[in-house]
């Protein structure tokens, strides 16, 4: 009863501390973080590099090493632990606290790219990443269907739903995973190699030479320059094996006559499954 007697003798006072109450509420809905995990600037960096069929030793000596002796170039850095598996080697580079790891993360991308002059034909560029304590799973997202295959659902999920979801505001979505990955295989038969004194080398090198575009220019026909181009990609996979493997005076050799060219999938080096059924996990996770 004391409140309604205070509210009756001092309406103002009340209207006022009600006022103030509403106001305050609404600038901490709008002030105050969403997130209720704290903001942890954490001084550490991320580097993998990947090479497929690479030995633990070779990723060792022939990747790993050089990425440290050109990362002690780097400002702030402390220390550096690192491993080597097959087909990648990871680095985690330690830095002191209050490193500006802007700047860090900068000289880090630069001295990848010097590193990987010295690195085997083929390197590609390595993953660099700041680790973030906050960036935890927000959602998990899982793809099955009765009438796609799973090659067909990660191809769906990685080039349709993830871009969708890396625009979305304090959001970010990792590559799929539990697919099969599509990929053109040629099974290349030994024997007829042997029998056609063709090695494995020249049936990469065709294909490399007949899969390709290149930039021809522009030609005058009287007023008009048209652009010229020229387009050697394949349209359909099975057009690979017309490809021609040696010329002359003798029958040529057609990549079908060595190898057979499958329109499949690459190897699966991890597996989801739900209720028994093969699907494709994509997680999302806060950014």
């Amino acid at each position: 009863m004391w409140l309604v007697r205070i509210a009756l003798r001092k309406p103002t006072a009340v209207l006022v501390m009600v006022f103030a109450l509403v106001l305050g509420a609404g600038l901490a809905l709008l002030r105050v973080p969403e997130d209720i995990f704290p903001n942890l600037d954490v001084p550490v960096i991320y580097v993998a590099e990947p090479y497929a069929g690479m030995a633990p030793d070779q990723m060792e000596g022939q990747f790993v090493q050089y990425y440290e002796y050109h990362f002690l170039y780097v400002t702030g850095l402390e220390h550096i632990e690192s491993q080597s598996i097959q087909g990648l080697g990871l680095l985690k580079l330690y830095f002191h606290p209050g490193t500006d790891m802007g700047q860090a993360l900068s000289q880090v991308v630069a001295l990848a790219d010097r590193a990987r002059s010295f690195m085997p034909p083929g390197t590609l560029p390595a993953f660099i990443l700041r680790f973030d304590a906050g960036a935890i799973p927000i959602g998990q997202l899982v793809f099955s269907s009765d009438k796609r295959s799973i090659k067909e659902i990660q191809d769906l999920a990685l080039y349709r739903v993830r871009p969708v979801l890396a625009t979305l505001p304090g959001a970010s979505a990792i590559p799929p995973w539990g697919g099969k990955v599509r990929t053109i295989v040629v099974y290349i038969d030994p024997d007829r190699l042997r029998s056609y004194s063709i090695s494995p080398a020249d049936v990469a090198n065709a294909l490399a030479h007949a899969n390709l575009t290149l930039p021809s220019g522009n030609i005058g026909i009287g007023d008009l320059n048209p652009i010229v181009a020229t387009n050697a990609i394949v349209r359909d996979p099975r057009e690979l094996g017309d490809v021609p493997l040696r010329l002359g005076p003798n029958p040529t050799v057609f990549v079908h006559d060595v190898a057979r060219v499958v329109d499949g999938a690459d190897i699966v080096y991890n597996a989801a499954t739900v209720n028994g059924r093969p699907t494709v996990y994509m997680t999302v996770i806060k950014r």
